[in-house]
This record gives C-alpha cells, structure tokens and sequence, in this order.
C-alpha cells in the first residue's frame, strides 16, 4: 500500500532507540523526510546512519529532550515545521508511590504530558494552514491497565491521552489527526529497565522476569518494535484523515477488556 506521505517532515522525539527509531525507520522508508530527536548524540547518530542504510533516505538528528523548553526549541530548529510528529518518552522506573516526591510527579508530567502537549501547540497551527498533520502519541497499555508500580506514567500519560481526547475533534476537519498508540510489553531497552526495577521487589532474577514477561501475554511473546512502527507509519498516513482521539493497544492482547 502507498501511504501516501512520501516527502513529508516528520520529528520522530525518541527516535535514536526501540519504539521511536522502529517509527522513524519506517516512515523513512515510505518517503519521509525524518528527523530524529533524542538525548545523546552518538545514539543518534548511529541510529540515522543505520536506518539511511536500509532506506536510503538521509535522516537528520537533533539533540533534544522533549521535558525541556530549550530541547523543544532545539527540535523545531531542526524540524521547523513538522507534517508528522511522533511524541515519544522513556517513562520513570517502577517505584512505590509512598516515595516519591513533588519532583518525581513534576518529572514525570513534564517528560510525558506537558513536553508532548508544548509540541502538540507548537506545531498544530502550521499543520492546519497545510490542510495535513499527523500527531502520535507513544503512550502505553497503563493508561488503560494502569499498573501499581508504574503509577508516575499511570497518571502523566493519562493526562495527555484526556487532553488530546477534545483538542483531536477540533483539528480533524483541517485534515489534522491526533491519535495515541498503547503499546504492552516490548522487547525494547525500556522494558529491560523496567525488569531492573523490579528486581529486588520480586525477588527474581532478570532472566526469570524476562521470560514471565513475555510468555504470559496471549500471544506468547514480546512485541517487536517494527511491528509498532509499522502501525504507527499506517496512522500516519493519508488514508487514516478519519480516524482521531483514538487509543490503539498494541499489546499482544494483553487487555482483557471488550471494549
């Protein structure tokens, strides 16, 4: 299928790692002209030069963290005006909640609610003037099958999926789309921390924790992150103009829930 976005902008937050790099590979791949945006520099690096080896399509890179003003401002410099934007962050490691602090919510809110939402408002406007826009928020399965000791994204991440819920049916007739992706569990460097973290709570080895993980979803495995970013290049395309306020599981069938 032609999804019709070659020679589209995209910003791709996250997009040096997992998840974000699977989705900037993948719109690369159709045509996009990607720019990915991360923390560390080599990551990045290496991830545009092996991704541009599969596609053969450049991939710029910025060095930006979405939970900061100067990293937002970075992004957008390097991408002024996005067609596509994939808003994507690492969430906190596992905890008890009875221990965290002011600053850990204040953290945790600004990485996964109040940086994507700041891009959401930067860009928007500009997408509508175009008549296109494609938003797609890498969320998680917690806002939907909130896990206790994940309760800081629990709570940022369902912040920004209630937010985009009203604004998404105001922006779809100017053929703006703003969409949520829920994945469950993934073979990804994220997961391996969340294992990390929960480590002493359990009791368990990592190998044990990993296997558990994995092999008590329904399907009996980890998501690979390709198969997210496929989905996410589909959402992105010019055949999904219908679709908006949407939170897609990707999860194995993890949710146990009809609707």
């Amino acid at each position: 299928m032609d999804l019709g976005i070659h020679g589209k902008r995209a910003l791709v937050f996250g997009g040096s790692r997992g998840m974000g790099r699977a989705c900037a590979q993948q719109l690369s791949q159709e045509g996009v002209q990607v720019t990915i945006a991360a923390r560390t520099l080599a990551t990045l690096e290496q991830a545009a030069a092996e991704i541009s080896a599969v596609t053969g399509n450049p991939v710029q890179v910025v060095v930006a963290d979405i939970a900061t003003e100067a990293g937002r401002d970075a992004a957008l410099q390097a991408c002024p005006a996005p067609d596509i934007l994939i808003n994507n962050a690492d969430g906190p490691e596992p905890g008890d909640f009875r221990e965290w602090r002011v600053a850990d919510w204040h953290a945790a809110i600004d990485a996964m609610m109040l940086g994507p939402i700041e891009m959401i408002r930067r860009t928007v406007d500009g997408m509508i003037e175009r008549k296109f826009g494609r938003i797609v928020n890498i969320v998680s399965r917690s806002v939907k099958t909130p896990q206790l000791e994940l309760g800081l994204s629990n709570g940022a991440r369902s912040g920004l999926v209630g937010f985009v819920a009203g604004l998404a049916r105001q922006t779809v007739r100017h053929n703006v789309t703003i969409n949520n992706l829920l994945p469950g569990v993934f073979a990804t460097d994220a997961q391996r921390r969340h294992i990390r973290g929960m480590l002493e709570s359990t009791g368990k080895s990592f190998e044990q924790l990993w296997e558990e993980r994995g092999s008590n979803t329904p399907a009996g495995r980890y998501g690979q992150p390709e198969e997210l970013g496929a989905l996410c290049a589909y959402m992105c395309s010019a055949h999904t103009g219908y679709m908006t306020g949407q939170s897609i599981l990707i999860d194995g069938g993890g949710y146990p829930g009809t609707f």
